[in-house]
Parts: structure tokens; C-alpha cells; sequence
């Protein structure tokens, strides 16, 4: 009975963290969806997910059974002084996937500054296959420090060696964690797509918030790949760090819209005494 309390209470522990490390990944999905046709946007958000928790899945077993080799340096930076690394599956995955997300988080403010009519949008709209695609190999690179973490959750370590030991018991609970999480993000993806196409600002937002998760994932990367630069070492973004640059970007856009909304206000009072 203090086994069966013990998965249940792990594996509500898993699933809000996935359903926590998921909101970034909300925030991508609804942009990568917007490129596609109206029609087919929730299409795409909730077959995206849906693929996308089968293959994590997937690599959770595949992280489970090669956990050591995923941890394995496979290419080295070795020029003392200038620049040093030992790149693992790992470090490689989280840091490109995080450059990535910069990446896209700079062409989405471009365009968008760049855009004459934002309701009259005529970015070239990508295929729903593309889309999907996007979706996908983004869930598993968000998803890849969070089953990194159930696994160290859910798992015990070995006494001798410290590596953690995994049982049938705890990759039910890590896979169920993982359909229950998704399934919240389907139910969540709609919902978070249309407040954004509702609240046009809290776009703007939503865009500064992924290039924020960009680099809080290429200086993750970064420091599990020990890379340094003229002697000077990558360091991980804090987790609190990361909370606070978030809830100052939000204070700061809560703040700016209802001012935005008092100066309007104003130069209509303007407007109607000069009339």
C-alpha cells in the first residue's frame, strides 16, 4: 500500500512538472501554428502534441536504456584560452534547440515590426506537414530535461555507483506522467492560441518570453557542454533568475498597457474639447 501511495504521489509530482516546463512549449506551438492555414491551426496544435507524446515515449525508454551514452562527450573544442567544450547528446540537443528558439523568437518581432497591416498578415504560410514537424522536434527538445529530472524522480540510485535504476513501476509512472501532461496541453493549446489572437499585445510578450527560454536553453547547454570562451566558463541561467526575468516582463507589460491606455484616453478627450 506505501508503494502504491508512493507511485501515485510521484506521478502526480511528474505530471505538473511536464505541465510546468510545458508552458514554453505552448507558447511555441501557438506561434509555429499561426503559420499555417486558419482552418487547419487547431489541426496541427493538437495532432502536433499528440505525435509529440508518443515520441517522448519513446525517449524515455531510449533515455533510459543509453542514459551513459547520452552523458558521453562525443566532440571536443580544444583551443586553450579561446574557446573549450566537451559537447554529449545532451548538451548538443538542449543548446541547439535553444539557439533555435532565438532564432525564431528575433524573425517573429522582425516581422512583426516590419508588417505594415498586422490584420492584413501576408507572411508565407508553411504546409501542415511542416508545422507538425516543428512542433514535434520541439516538444522533445523541451521535453528532454524533463524526463531527464522524472527520471532522477522516479528512479533510485544505485548504492555502488549513483547511476539511477529504473523499474517497470516507474517508466508506467513516467510514461503516464507523460500522456497526462500532453493531454493538458491539448486541452490547453486552443485556449492559449486564441487569447494570443484575442490579446494582439500579449503576442509581443509571449515572443520576448520564448527568446528568454532560448537562452535560458543555450546557456543550459552551454554549461553541460563546459564551454568556455577566453577562459571564462558558460554559466546555466538560474531557475529563479529565469521566474524573476519573467515576472518582470510581465509587471513591465501590464504596466505599459494601461498607461498605453491613459495616454489614448487622453488625446480622445483632446480630440472631442478641440471639436
Amino acid at each position: 500500500m506505501d508503494n502504491l501511495a508512493h507511485h501515485l504521489f510521484t506521478l502526480l509530482m511528474l505530471t505538473l512538472l511536464q505541465a510546468v516546463l510545458g508552458f514554453d512549449n505552448l507558447l511555441y506551438i501557438s506561434i509555429e501554428s499561426k503559420r499555417v492555414q486558419p482552418d487547419k491551426q487547431s489541426f496541427v496544435r493538437k495532432w502536433g502534441i499528440g505525435l509529440a507524446i508518443l515520441l517522448r515515449i519513446v525517449l524515455l525508454f531510449i533515455v533510459v536504456g543509453a542514459i551513459e551514452k547520452f552523458q558521453a562527450p562525443f566532440f571536443s573544442l580544444a583551443y586553450e584560452g579561446i574557446v573549450e567544450a566537451a559537447f554529449n547528446v545532451h548538451s548538443f540537443i538542449v543548446l541547439m534547440g535553444g539557439a533555435f528558439v532565438i532564432y525564431t523568437a528575433i524573425k517573429e518581432i522582425s516581422h512583426m515590426l516590419a508588417v505594415d497591416e498586422i490584420e492584413h498578415d501576408d507572411q508565407k504560410k508553411n504546409s501542415v506537414g511542416k508545422a507538425m514537424f516543428w512542433i514535434v522536434v520541439m516538444n522533445l527538445v523541451f521535453s528532454f530535461d524533463s524526463i531527464l529530472s522524472a527520471i532522477a524522480l522516479a528512479g533510485r540510485k544505485d548504492e555502488v555507483t549513483g547511476a539511477p535504476i529504473i523499474d517497470t513501476a516507474a517508466m508506467v509512472v513516467m510514461s503516464l506522467a507523460i500522456v497526462f501532461s500532453g493531454l493538458m496541453m491539448i486541452l490547453m493549446a486552443d485556449r492559449v492560441a486564441e487569447f494570443l489572437k484575442r490579446n494582439r499585445l500579449f503576442e509581443v510578450l509571449g515572443l520576448f518570453i520564448l527568446f528568454i527560454v532560448g537562452i535560458m536553453l543555450v546557456s543550459e547547454g552551454g554549461h553541460l557542454a563546459h564551454l568556455s570562451f577566453f577562459g571564462h566558463p558558460v554559466e546555466a541561467m538560474e531557475k529563479s533568475t529565469f521566474y524573476f526575468v519573467i515576472a518582470v516582463l510581465v509587471v513591465v507589460d501590464l504596466a505599459q498597457g494601461r498607461f498605453q491606455k491613459k495616454l489614448l484616453a487622453q488625446k480622445q478627450r483632446e480630440i472631442a474639447t478641440k471639436h
